[in-house]
């Protein structure tokens, strides 16, 4: 730097001045530096500058070696990010896991709790239904006695009155009595008579709608199966004529028609019927030979509905023939238990299930049992007589009785194969109960059977030899008595009990009701030792009044312990009887109590059923018994029994209720 001095200064004044500068640059120099803020655009500058500096030149050695390391940092740098996510993720599903269990555990606790609460709520609420039904007992223990002290007072008073009263008194009180009597049997009679005349036109109405029903049916079977002329047109012309017949009669009514009109109809109903029943089996014995082959799911469903069909139709024609108890329990549990298996293969069909071997031999065993059936009934009607259907009709000794004993033991044939359980055996549900009595000797048999019969005027008393029912030992006995009939009968080997027995008696007119017949049925099963039964099924054909019983205990009605009476309606004594069922099954039973109240029972059936009744009843369902409710509901046109098992809920049977020509029946 170029520096100019005054002209006036002096060279010594040049000097000083010299000297203090060079102080002053070293003062300076020596003191410390004060930072100095730069401002953003200096900054700025700067790094453009830098950034604008030329770059030191590297050697390809050099840079191939910063260019591998800078690869190495981003690889190390990718590695730590990727340990950094997955350590992340693992935390993450670590704790999601834990707080998954903790949830469950959770759930499992709420679970418990409430399972344990409703446990002691039901618990509970069983304890005080419990305890209501033992205090309704009470109830109804106190109502008795009150209405028997009551009862026992108004004696009393009537007893002090009766002591009082003069001679005419008495005789004005009875005179009074007399006619209160008289006008109540008289309005009674009068009930029975209309109600017995309404009864009479509702069957002929019936009887002619089944008539054209049956008309139509053979019609459109005869034009499906196009028969070749021979038997089975003569069978349909025979079976058009008889219903054609049955349809022109006229209503029958009490003093109406003479005795030999009443004959005429009687003659031309059974024989119908017989050519109804040869029909039926006839399709069932076709039905059953298809499905024996049949392998298409469509066509085992028409045959099974087509055999379900015939069976029930088997069933009423069977139930208005006069046969005796034995035939009529076996033709009719082979019919029943052929209907109950076809609804059985339906149900498994529904399911998209196919027939197993087992099944498919138990149809073909169904198959040889209903031939011999079909031509065993094809030779009643082929060769029966007047006189014999007449005796048939009447209930006497006759061919046509005979030939269908015959038909009803053939039901009893034992299947070469496996095959289900309910047509392999007796249809008892548990351990034969004879078996665990103490066996008797004929001796003590031949008293017994004596005493079962001492009543009935017995003159004499025959052995006839030794069986079997069902694996229990029987001795078998002909009774005659004082006119020359003869009873046939069972007494039980284990317990000496009166199992069986049957009479050829001659029953032509009608004396007693139904009701009486009851009443007579369950007198003489008290005094052989059965009591506590209901009858399920009353019908009275051919002058005979056929009832069935089921035992009862603790109010609920078991349907396994059955026994069936027939009970002469013109001499008011009970003809025959089969207590096989009940002797086979009976047993004192502790009923657990139902899971399932009435209410819940209710809600399974169909919505459009109303139920009017209520009971619980034991059940056999596939060889066990099941407790269930039995309601008994209706809708506009028919009558229905549908049972609800008491423990599930679900609905197991449904039963439609037929009114038959002297009753009414389930099927």
């Amino acid at each position: 730097m170029k520096k100019e001095i005054g002209k006036n200064v002096s060279s010594g004044a040049k000097k000083v001045e010299s000297v203090e500068q060079e102080k002053a640059y070293e003062a300076e120099k020596t003191a410390p530096k004060k930072p100095v803020k730069k401002t953003a655009k200096q900054t700025a500058k700067k790094k453009s500058v830098k950034a604008s500096a030329p770059k030191k030149k590297l050697s390809p050695k050099e840079s191939k070696k910063e260019e591998k390391k800078k690869r190495a940092e981003a690889k190390e740098k990718a590695a730590a990010e990727k340990r950094l996510n997955a350590a992340k993720k693992k935390a993450a599903k670590k704790e999601e896991k834990l707080l998954k269990r903790a949830k469950l555990k959770e759930k499992k606790l709420e679970k418990k709790t409430a399972l344990k609460a409703k446990k002691i709520e039901k618990k509970a609420a069983l304890k005080e239904k419990k305890a209501e039904r033992i205090q309704a007992k009470e109830n109804k223990k106190a109502e008795l006695k009150a209405k028997k002290l009551e009862k026992k007072s108004e004696k009393a008073a009537r007893r002090e009155i009766l002591k009082n009263e003069s001679k005419a008194e008495k005789q004005k009180r009875l005179a009074r009595e007399k006619k209160e009597h008289a006008a109540i049997r008289r309005k009674k009679q009068e009930a029975r008579d209309k109600a017995r005349e309404r009864k009479a036109q509702a069957r002929e109405a019936k009887r002619e709608r089944r008539a054209e029903n049956r008309k139509h049916k053979r019609e459109q079977r005869t034009e499906r199966k196009k028969h070749a002329p021979g038997f089975g047109g003569w069978l349909a012309a025979v079976i058009s004529l008889g219903t054609a017949a049955l349809a022109l009669a006229t209503v029958v009514t009490a003093g109406a028609v003479r005795m030999n009109e009443m004959d005429t109809e009687a003659a031309s109903g059974y024989r119908s019927t017989l050519y109804e029943m040869v029909s039926v089996s006839e399709d069932m014995d076709g039905n059953l030979s298809k499905l024996r082959i049949a392998t298409g799911r469509e066509e085992q469903r028409r045959l099974l509905t087509d055999l379900l069909v015939d069976s029930e139709l088997m069933e009423s024609a069977l139930e208005r023939i006069p046969v005796d108890a034995a035939t009529s329990t076996d033709i009719s549990s082979f019919v029943n238990r052929t209907g109950s298996y076809a609804r059985t293969l339906l149900a498994q069909l529904a399911k998209g299930k196919t027939l197993t071997e087992t099944e498919l031999n138990t149809v073909n065993y169904l198959y040889e049992v209903n031939s011999a059936l079909y031509h065993e009934l094809n030779g009643i009607v082929m060769n029966m007589s007047d006189s014999d259907l007449h005796a048939f009709m009447n209930g006497g000794k006759s061919d046509l009785q005979n030939r269908f004993t015959e038909a009803g033991q053939n039901t009893h044939k034992t299947p070469e194969t496996t095959v289900d359980a309910p047509f392999s055996g007796v249809g008892n549900v548990g351990e034969n109960q004879l078996m665990g009595q103490e066996e008797i000797t004929e001796e003590r048999a031949t008293q017994l059977v004596k005493d079962y019969f001492n009543g009935y005027h017995v003159t004499d008393v025959r052995m006839t030899g030794e069986g079997t029912a069902h694996g229990a030992g029987l001795y078998n006995y002909v009774l005659t008595d004082e006119n020359g009939n003869e009873i046939y009968a069972e007494i039980t080997k284990n317990g000496g009990n009166l199992i069986f027995f049957d009479t050829y008696e001659e029953c032509s007119q009608k004396n007693f009701d139904l009701e009486t017949c009851d009443r007579l049925a369950r007198d003489y099963l008290a005094s052989i030792g059965i009591r506590n039964v209901e009858a399920s099924f009353l019908s009275d054909t051919g002058m005979v009044a056929n009832i069935t019983y089921v035992s009862v205990q603790d109010g609920v009605r078991v349907y396994s312990d059955s026994i069936r009476v027939r009970v002469c309606e013109e001499k008011g004594r009970v003809v025959g009887m089969d207590a096989s069922g009940y002797l086979f099954n009976h047993i004192g039973r502790d009923f657990s109590e139902p899971e399932i109240g009435e209410r819940e029972a209710l809600s399974a059936i169909s919505s459009y059923l109303t139920p009017y009744e209520v009971n619980l009843a034991m059940i056999a369902v596939n060889g066990e018994e099941v407790l269930a409710y039995e309601i008994a509901c209706y809708t506009e046109t028919e009558n229905f029994i549908v049972y609800v098992d008491a423990k599930s809920g679900e609905e197991i049977q449904v039963f439609l209720i037929r009114e038959g020509e002297g009753g009414k029946y389930i099927r």
